[in-house]
């Protein structure tokens, strides 16, 4: 259908129209102004994303998350908070109100959850578009009402807010308390086994005593190390005197020896004169080989002499070359054994130190979980109070008037086509070629006095014949 035929249709119809339009417009009006008013108070929150938090000293990660502005606002939207809401208000004392809902309800359900439910039907929370700021509205017949509600609903937020941060750490206090306990134990059990250990063994915290130990071995090895040059020394100085005594230099340094080898020089010079002169058997002769023969007995005991002090220092130094060996000996296995003794204190040592640890990382958890779980402190502040609205956020006058005029007039159009879909009537001569599918001979002017009529196309169809005059 083209847009003038509309137009001659709407000429045609247009007491219908009229009538839907007035009809349509006058039940907008009547329901927008028979309508109660209801007032829209507001409150405003900012969230602190940015700055570092005080207990942990650093800014949180879930905070930089995108999801945290949807995560408090489903906070916001939370029956919790609509519940802490509710008991604010003091609806969860109000007797009537539970009598209201038991009759309601026939007492199926939850008191609470309804009492929450009920609030949050006329709550919204809406975010600020790129910020932090989070506002929530409430609608109510009462301004004051929407004021109050939507102020306890910011603070039952902040408290909620609040809980959710401290209520792990409580959770988490008595955890690290009886935690706590029982590492304090373990380090008590483990302080004691190496305290015992150091005292059956002696041993003292520092290595003191392993130093001692130690250096005592070292002195010992350097005698060792002495005694084994003078037992070398005077072991080949014994060996000499065995095979060539009257070489040795304490022989031939030998005061008494060396006079009595003198004197022995001089016998036998004389004796080698006399020889010569008095013969072999002359009695001064005889007298003269007695005492050469008696000096040098002398000289061979005095040269044994001199060589046995040197057999002796030999012998006295292979024992304190034998009692070093063994000090050096018995000083080793000490040292050896005490290492193990420490090594094995180390080990209880260990234990001790990670028990320390342990007990040391529980503790500043626990201390730090002690002030977080006392924390008054959250990151949501108060932007704005909601204060009691002066004009009423609805009914929209304007607006439903506005809606209600397009909607009536669409509404006159459509009941206008839809009547005349019902009921054809032949209007125009596009109508005659269209519906009769006959061509059209002539249109006779239309005539002032002469009244309108128009033929239906049943009527044509049927064969009834059209009145003089211009088709409508």
């Amino acid at each position: 259908m083209r847009l003038a035929e509309i137009f001659v249709l709407l000429r045609a119809r247009w007491r219908l129209a009229a009538l839907v339009w007035v009809a349509v417009v006058a039940l907008v009006a009547a329901v927008t102004f028979l309508k109660e008013p209801r007032y829209t108070a507001s409150a405003t929150v900012v969230l602190d994303v940015k700055s570092p938090d005080p207990i942990a000293g650093m800014i949180l990660p879930g905070m930089t998350n995108s999801s945290y502005m949807g995560t408090q606002l489903g906070v916001v939207r939370s029956d919790r908070v609509a519940l802490r809401v509710a008991q604010a208000l003091g609806w969860d004392k109000d007797e009537e109100r539970r009598r209201r809902w038991v009759e309601a309800s026939e007492g199926r359900g939850d008191y609470n959850a309804a009492m929450a439910g009920s609030l949050l039907r006329d709550m919204e929370a809406i975010p600020t578009r790129d910020s932090n700021v989070i506002t929530v509205n409430y609608t109510s017949t009462v301004p004051e009402r929407a004021a109050e509600i939507a102020n306890a609903w910011v603070n039952a937020y902040v408290e909620t807010t609040l809980e959710l941060r401290v209520d792990p750490a409580k959770q988490y206090r008595g955890f690290f308390d009886t935690y706590g306990k029982q590492l304090r134990e373990d380090l008590e059990r483990a302080q004691a086994r190496l305290s015992a250990y150091q005292r059956q063994h002696g041993l003292v915290a520092t290595d003191e005593r392993v130093d001692v130990e130690t250096q005592r071995l070292m002195e010992l090895s350097s005698q060792l190390v002495v005694l084994q040059g003078a037992a070398n020394e005077t072991g080949g100085r014994q060996s000499q005197a065995a095979a060539s005594p009257d070489r040795m230099p304490e022989v031939l340094t030998n005061p008494v020896i060396a006079n009595m080898t003198s004197e022995l020089a001089r016998q036998e010079a004389r004796q080698k004169e006399l020889g010569e002169r008095l013969g072999e058997r002359h009695p001064e002769m005889i007298e003269l080989k007695a005492k050469t023969a008696e000096l040098r007995a002398t000289i061979a005991a005095e040269t044994r002499r001199v060589t046995g002090s040197i057999t002796v220092n030999n012998n006295v130094n292979q024992t304190r070359l034998a009692q070093a060996r063994v000090a050096v000996d018995e000083q080793r296995a000490k040292l050896l054994e005490l290492k193990v003794l420490r090594d094995e204190a180390g080990v209880l040592q260990r234990d001790v130190d990670n028990a320390r640890r342990a007990y040391d990382t529980i503790m500043t958890r626990a201390s730090q979980t002690n002030v977080e779980s006392e924390s008054t402190q959250t990151n949501v502040s108060v932007l704005k109070r909601a204060t009691p609205p002066t004009s009423p956020s609805e009914p929209r006058v304007v607006l439903n008037l506005a809606v209600g005029v397009l909607a009536a007039t669409l509404l006159a159009l459509a009941a206008a086509l839809g009547t005349e879909l019902r009921d054809r009537r032949l209007r125009t001569e596009d109508d005659v070629l269209r519906g009769l599918q006959l061509p059209l001979l002539g249109v006779l002017p239309e005539q002032a006095a002469q009244p309108k009529r128009s033929i239906g196309w049943t009527a044509q169809i049927a064969g009834g014949s059209a009145p003089h005059g211009k088709l409508n």
